[in-house]
């Protein structure tokens, strides 16, 4: 009976340090936008590194 509580305990701060994870992640702003790092990874990036650099006279 006294493993039963034990694994309660347990579980119990297992929840409550998840529950303090996902609001840390909440207020960093992990999940504002969960659809642009898929997206991110398709922009080219050449066209930055192709562009005339401007000629100082």
């Amino acid at each position: 009976m006294a493993s039963t509580f034990f694994l309660i305990g347990i579980g119990f701060v297992i929840g409550l340090a998840g529950w303090a994870l996902f609001l840390w992640a909440v207020r960093s702003g992990q999940l504002d936008d969960p659809e642009a790092p898929k997206y991110r990874m398709l922009d080219d990036d050449d066209e930055v590194q192709n562009k005339p650099k401007k000629m100082d006279k």
